[in-house]
C-alpha cells in the first residue's frame, strides 16, 4: 500500500540532503500518515481512514462531512 493520504492525496516529496560541504544526495520527505477511525454521523457508522496529521487538523476545523465532500469533488474518493 502506498503512503498516500486518503482524503487529500498528499504523498512523499523528493529533495536533497545537503551536507556542510554542500554535497547533495537525494532523499524523500514522507507524509505523516495516521490510521484513524472517524464517526460519520450522517450514516451512523465508523469509518477507518489513513490520513495525514494535517488532514486531521482540517477535519477538526471543518468537520468530517465537509472534508469528505471536498475529497469527492477533487476525485480522491469514489
Amino acid at each position: 500500500m502506498s503512503r498516500v493520504c486518503d482524503l487529500t492525496g498528499k504523498k512523499a516529496m523528493v529533495g536533497n540532503n545537503v551536507s556542510h560541504a554542500m554535497n547533495k544526495t537525494k532523499r524523500k520527505f514522507s507524509v505523516n500518515l495516521v490510521k484513524k477511525r472517524f464517526y460519520l454521523a450522517e450514516e451512523d457508522r465508523w469509518v477507518t481512514l489513513r490520513v495525514a496529521a494535517s488532514t486531521i487538523k482540517t477535519i477538526n476545523k471543518k468537520g468530517l462531512a465537509a472534508v469528505l465532500k471536498d475529497a469527492k469533488a477533487k476525485g480522491f474518493i469514489g
